[in-house]
Order: structure tokens, then sequence, then C-alpha cells
């Protein structure tokens, strides 16, 4: 079949990273209903449920970008959104903690899947000019879904039950598979031929699992724990055991010469940090109104969505600018705007619930930040790759976020311990959000992706590819 003209391949792709993307997080506002629907399981066995959804998806994202690039995207996509929707499926009708566990790590198998493949297929289809819109625009998409997770995970269960927290991903996921396969072209790197560096993914795979595992649980088994210590080093050692496999091979599973362009380096060094900071501060806000204003689920999640709100426009708005100016500025506001919104927190917070006054200023500047750091982070990792590399450039990125992320929600449940009630717990977070925005503009500073001509770009590519 043809391919979609470039806006509907953006929108289909749009939607799958959407539904990964609030997947993500909406398990924030359904572990409180996990706890009273399987009353007899241990809080650090619920865990798992959102766990090995982070573990899985961000030990495969790299492998499953390499995948994309080699075998096609369209086909690799398609996959993934069967699986995914599949298991959001089984994931509702699981009736135990084990198989609900067992379905979320298939969840998180499509999820990586689809996610790096997503983003190939929208750089693949739209001419070099219109690139950086479309990568600013799929990148809000990413940040606005995970962002309003937790109030569309409480909204659903308020309004119906847990289980439909993942069966509205089914009806969704089916149509998008349906349009996938009757309206996209396939696209591959054909200079790969068939050659896939398993021992490099199995080494990748061990190396990056075993350190998430090690992060996200180091808030119940102790940071020094030995557990923790030795978890995390086999992961760091095993990461060190692939590099020095990689070295040199022109088909590994992570083409390290990416990492030698400086804007790359600097781009997942941003990603790392400002993921971390992201995660901690929704997390955070949610646990806030929850434990110190005592809202209701539905009325938390409402009470945060402000900052969600705001990510798309700036988003619009901002990937203009890419065009003309680079990703830079943008990410230098971006961070020092979500800096002031931690400060404002860190001033403005009390224990009495005056929302209209504290919330929406503060949510208001953490939206714009947000708007003009994620999609720009997702635009510059790519925005110098050869068109072959799309699905393992994206993939490596968003990898990098995933342990961002993860190391957020370890922070924030670190600090803020089981007794959630002291005030002064949460502005350490926000001190956190504060350092997090101010070193991603520092690290932004070295990034430059000021356009090329569309001639030399398109040249580019076209040897590329």
């Amino acid at each position: 079949m043809k391919n979609l003209s470039p806006w509907p391949t953006f929108a289909l792709a749009s939607v799958a990273v959407f539904l990964v993307s609030l997947d993500a997080t909406i398990g924030f506002a359904v572990f409180p209903a996990l706890r009273h629907a399987f009353p007899d399981v241990s809080p650090s066995e619920l865990s798992w449920v959102l766990n090995a959804y982070t573990i899985v998806y961000a030990a495969l994202l790299v492998p499953a970008g390499r995948l994309a690039d080699l075998l096609g995207r369209k086909r690799l996509f398609i996959i993934g959104v069967g699986v995914f929707t599949l298991a959001s499926g089984l994931c509702g009708v699981a009736n135990s903690t084990g198989m609900l566990i067992f379905f979320r790590v298939l969840q998180a198998v499509g999820a990586a899947l689809l996610t790096p493949t997503s983003l190939a297929l929208v750089l693949q289809a739209f001419p070099i000019e219109k690139r950086a819109i479309a990568v600013s625009l799929w990148g809000a998409v990413a940040a606005l879904a995970a962002a309003v997770g937790p109030s569309a995970g409480a909204l659903i269960i308020e309004s119906i039950n847990w289980q439909w927290a993942f069966l509205i991903n089914v009806p969704i996921g089916i149509i998008a598979m349906i349009r996938a396969a009757l309206s996209l072209s396939e696209s591959r790197n054909l200079e790969t031929g068939h050659r896939f560096d398993w021992p490099g993914v199995f080494l990748l795979i061990a190396g990056s699992g075993l350190l998430i595992l090690g992060i996200v649980q180091s808030d119940s088994w102790g940071w020094l724990a030995p557990s923790t210590l030795a978890t995390i080093s086999a992961g760091v050692a095993i990461l060190l055991v692939f590099i020095f496999w990689a070295k040199g091979k022109p088909h590994a599973a992570v083409d390290l010469s990416l990492f030698e362009d400086r804007n790359y380096r600097f781009v997942n060094a941003a990603t790392l940090v400002f993921g971390a900071a992201f995660t901690a501060m929704f997390l955070s806000f949610f646990l806030f109104m929850t434990a110190i204003w005592h809202y209701g689920l539905t009325k938390a999640g409402f009470g945060i969505t402000p900052g969600p709100l705001m990510v798309m426009p700036v988003a619009i708005i901002s990937g203009r600018y890419v065009a003309r100016f680079g990703h830079k500025p943008l990410l230098v506001a971006g961070g020092l705007i979500y800096a002031l919104s931690g400060l404002w927190f860190y001033l403005n917070t009390s224990l009495t619930a005056d929302y209209l006054t504290v919330w929406p200023p503060g949510m208001l500047l953490s939206g714009i930040g947000v708007g003009l750091v994620l999609p720009s982070l997702s635009g510059a990792a790519v925005a110098r790759l050869p068109a072959k590399r799309f699905g393992v450039g994206s993939a490596v990125n968003q990898a990098v976020r995933q342990f961002g992320s993860a190391l957020g929600v370890a922070f924030t449940v670190t600090i803020l311990g089981g007794q959630v009630q002291n005030l002064q717990q949460f502005r350490y977070v926000y001190l956190f959000l504060i350092a997090g925005g101010v070193l991603t503009a520092l690290l932004s500073m070295f990034i430059r992706t000021q356009p090329v001509s569309i001639q030399e770009a398109g040249g580019k590519v076209a040897t590329a590819a």
C-alpha cells in the first residue's frame, strides 16, 4: 500500500506512543486500587506491577530500535501494537497479582517494540524541513500522556474500576494496528542485511535490567544494602562488558559511534537528568495532594492537570522556532523555567489547602518547562542522525529517559518514605526539581543543532538510507 501522507502517519504513531506513555504513569493511580483489590498481598509484591514494566521496558528499548532498523519499522510497529494491546486486555482480566505482573511484562515488551519504531516512522515520513516540528509534537504527545496518566487513571478507577485502566487500550490498539497494516509502507536499514548481534543484545538486556532493578528496589532493599550494591554493580559490570564487545563491530546492538558525537552525548546526559526531575515532579505532586491536603484520587489527578495542558501548545509554538534556531535556546529556557516552578513550590506550599493561590502558577511554569524541554530532547537526539540510525538513535535516548525516570522514582520514594506527612520532605524534592532544571539548562548549553541547509541534510539522509 502507498504510505500515508506525513500528518496522518504522525497521528497513527502518536496514538500508539500516547498509550504507552500513559500506561507508564497510570500505575501511580492504579496502585492504591490494587491494594484494595488484593488485600492479602504485600505492598512490596504489588510494587512489581509497576517495577516489572519499568525494568523490561527500559531493557528492551535499544534492542527494539535495532530490530526496527533491521527488520522493518512497519512490521515491528504492528507487532508492538499487537503485543501491547493483547497484554492490556490480559491485564484487565487478571485475577491474581502473579498473572498481572506477568502480563505487565508482556505489555512492556510491546511498548518497547513500538516506541522507537513510532518515532522512526515519523522521521521517515516527513521531509527534512518539517522534521523539527514533527519530532517536537511527537515528544509533546509522549510527555502529555505521561503527565495526565495519574489523573486519567484516577478518573477511570473511580468511575468504573481498575481493570478498565488497562482495558481502555484494547479498542484503540486494535484500530491503530489495522490502520498501520493497511496504510503504512515498510522502511528499514538495507545496509545491515540480516545480521543481528544476539550476544550484544543479551549483554545489553542483562546489564540494563539489573541496573534498573537495583534502582527501583533501592527503597525496599536500602541504598547501601548488599543486595542493592551487588545488583547495581553487576549491571554496570555487564554494561562495561557490552561496551568492550561492541567496540569496532559494525553491526553491534548499539553502534557506539553514536556517542562520538558531542551533541548526542550531551542530549542524553540532559535526558537522564530531566527524566529524573520530570518523574519526581508528578509523583511528588500526586502524593502531596493526597497525603498533605487529603484530596481524593480524582480531585488530586485533576488538580495537577493545568501543567500538562500547557505541554502541547508550548510544543507546537516552540517547534516552529527549532527549524530556525536549533534546540539549545528552547532547552536552556525550558530548564530554567522548570527550575522556577520548583522554586515556586518550595516557597509557597504549606499545610493549608490553598489550591488557587499556590498550585496553578507553579503548574503553569512546570508545564511550559516540560513543553520546551522533553520534545526538544527527543528532537535533538535524532537531529543529526542519518535515516538508517533513526530507530536505534531514538531508542537509546528513550532508554536513557527510562533510567532517569527510575532514578526519579527511587529518589522521591526514598525522601518521602513511609510517613508522607512532613512538609519538609516535599521541600527536599522541590530542591531536586530546581537542581534538575538548572543542570538540564547547563548541559544544554553544549548542544549544537542549528539547522543545516535542506540540500545538505537531504544529501546526508540520501547517502545513509
